[in-house]
Formats: structure tokens, C-alpha cells, sequence
């Protein structure tokens, strides 16, 4: 079975002998694993199902210090910290006061954007292609700031609707070219919703400021005929049943520590594929190989039971992961 194939099965809830996997690593892991495995194709080498590309953006979702200096602005204008290990912080915001007056959006057919995604696809082909197209509720609290744009669901829901509309209107535009001009299985969007206790905002201010842009994204997707994937962190249980009704087909990352994997199975798993489930913040960092293991076998035997998993870590891999719990990982679950 080729890898796009076994991913389509997965999603259609078929038990599979293999548990499907993908992996997503900083700077300074893959280059720790592409030494190990002496490989400069780590996707290739690692056999990935999944495989994933980025627009082209002006900052780049890791902007080294050493080429782009201790900031770098966004094309949102959103000014970030530079960091060799990790994707840095938004320390500027580009959006001062409660208002989109002045204020212009980056524009969404700029050809830079799509330069690389065309030879992308083609080189892909055969593997489960996934796009990330934006974010959304998150681009908003980097362009206002998260303390701002609390305030202003509390305040001014108003301009935020105002705000997450025109963010919708940005990423709907990207998708049509990227549904007119490429060959593609799936859309990912980048939208945190939850710290590790709840939700950011409450499930009935979700509900009404982010489901519905949401579900113009999601109904543009399926009605050109790709897959949705969806990474939010936290604990987002209570929108779950949103998500599935509007159509979500893979939820990502599933913090264990932030959610129970296993409950998540039991509760949802017939109706949508978890991608994740992973400990990076105990097991991976601070466990033994032995435990590493085991928690691998686990995941695999009771998420994977009857299709609708892909086994990942619950965020990327970051260098406080020692090399060895990683390798540990990556053979246990190739097995």
C-alpha cells in the first residue's frame, strides 16, 4: 500500500497492521538525526506517510539570529524574536488599538508564496501531501497581542469578528490558487485554542466568533475534494463535537498532558483521526528508553485499534529530548 493510500484508509476508520507516523523536528534535532542516521533526506529515510510544506513566508518559521539578526517582521507586520532553537516570539504587534482602520493585509497572491509548492507536490506524489495555509484565531493574537485580543472578546466583539473575517477572506483567497494550481491530498491550519487546563476563550465565545469562519475554510476544502487537518494545543475537548460537525478530519497534536488520548479514542474515535498523543513534555525529555517504548506500544495498540490514528509527538521535537529517546521512538513505532 502506498503511503497516500494507507492515510486515506486510516481516515475511513480501516484497522491497520501498521500505525501510521509523522514527525515533525526543530533545527537542532534534525540535524542531530540526520548525523545519527547519516542522511540528508530525513523524511525519505524515516519512510514518512505524512509530508508537509509551508507557503513561503517572509519570516520563515525558523528565523536563525545569525541571517535575519535578534528580530524579524512578518509580512503582517508582526515583529518576532530570532532564536536557533525554536520558532521564536511575536513581540511587536502590528495592530495597536481595537481597529482595522489603516490597517492593510499582506496580499494573498503574492507569486513568492506558491514558488516552491508546484515541484513540492510532483516530488511528493505517492505520499499524503499536506499544505499549512495560515492561521487564524492565533494570527490574531500575534497581531494584537494575547492580553489584547482577551480583552477584546470581552469587550469589542465587534472588531474581532471584523478581525477573524478578514483573516478568513486571506486564507480562502490562498486556497484558491492553491486548489487551482496543485496536485494535494490535505489543508492544515495552525490555530491554538487551548492552554493545558481549557480553553483561551469560552466554548460559546468560540462558537460564535471562530466556528463559522472556520467552517467557510473547512466547506472550501472538502468542496474541492481535500482533507482538512487541524492543529490547535491545549485542551480543546469541548469543541471537539464542533469540529467533527463542521467537518475536521485530522485533530493535531493531542497533548497528553493537556488531554487523555485514550478517552479521546473512546469518545470521538469513530468519527475522527487523531494525529499525536505523544508525551514531549515527561516521557520523551525525562524517560527511560524502557518507557519511551512502552508508551509507544501503547499508543499504537489501543489508539490505533480500528484505523483513525497517525502516531506523532504532541508538539516538535525540541533539543531537550535526548537523541537516544528519540531513535527509541522512531524504531519502536516503525515496527
Amino acid at each position: 500500500m502506498i503511503n497516500c493510500q494507507w492515510i486515506k484508509s486510516v481516515l475511513k476508520h480501516r484497522h491497520q497492521e501498521r500505525i501510521p507516523y509523522n514527525f515533525m523536528f526543530s533545527p537542532p534535532v534534525k540535524a542531530a538525526l540526520e548525523k545519527h542516521y547519516n542522511t540528508v533526506n530525513l523524511n525519505d529515510f524515516l519512510e514518512l506517510p505524512v509530508r508537509m510544506i509551508s507557503l513561503k513566508n517572509q519570516k520563515p518559521l525558523y528565523a536563525d539570529p545569525e541571517t535575519f539578526g535578534p528580530t524579524i517582521a512578518d509580512e503582517f507586520g508582526v515583529t518576532w524574536s530570532t532564536n536557533e532553537l525554536d520558532r521564536g516570539s511575536p513581540i511587536g504587534n502590528c495592530l495597536t488599538k481595537d481597529s482595522l482602520e489603516g490597517y492593510k493585509f499582506p496580499d494573498p497572491h503574492l507569486p513568492r508564496r506558491f514558488e516552491d509548492i508546484g515541484s513540492w507536490c510532483i516530488s511528493q506524489q505517492g505520499n499524503y501531501r499536506v499544505i499549512w495555509v495560515g492561521d487564524l484565531w492565533e494570527r490574531a493574537t500575534f497581531m494584537r497581542g494575547m492580553e489584547n485580543i482577551l480583552l477584546d472578546v470581552a469587550l469589542n466583539q465587534t472588531f474581532v469578528q471584523q478581525l477573524l473575517e478578514s483573516l478568513t477572506d486571506y486564507i480562502l483567497e490562498t486556497l484558491k490558487i492553491l486548489f487551482d494550481k496543485f496536485d494535494f491530498e490535505a489543508i492544515a491550519l495552525s490555530d491554538d485554542y487551548g492552554t493545558q487546563r481549557g480553553m483561551l476563550i469560552s466554548p460559546q465565545q468560540w462558537r460564535q466568533l471562530i466556528r463559522p469562519c472556520l467552517k467557510r475554510i473547512y466547506d472550501f476544502a472538502k468542496s474541492a475534494g481535500r482533507d482538512v487537518f487541524h492543529h490547535s494545543c491545549g485542551n480543546v475537548i469541548e469543541i471537539i463535537p464542533d469540529l467533527i460537525d463542521i467537518g475536521l478530519d485530522i485533530l493535531h497534536p493531542i497533548q497528553p498532558e493537556a488531554m487523555n488520548p485514550f478517552e479521546l479514542k473512546k469518545r470521538f474515535g469513530s468519527s475522527l483521526t487523531f494525529c499525536g498523543g505523544m508525551s514531549t513534555q515527561t516521557v520523551l525529555p525525562n524517560g527511560t528508553v524502557d518507557e519511551v517504548r512502552r508508551t509507544v506500544k501503547q499508543l499504537k495498540n489501543e489508539m490505533g485499534y480500528s484505523g483513525g490514528y497517525i502516531f506523532e509527538p504532541g508538539i516538535t521535537l525540541l533539543a531537550d529530548v535526548p537523541l537516544e529517546n528519540i531513535i527509541a521512538m522512531i524504531d519502536e513505532v516503525k515496527q
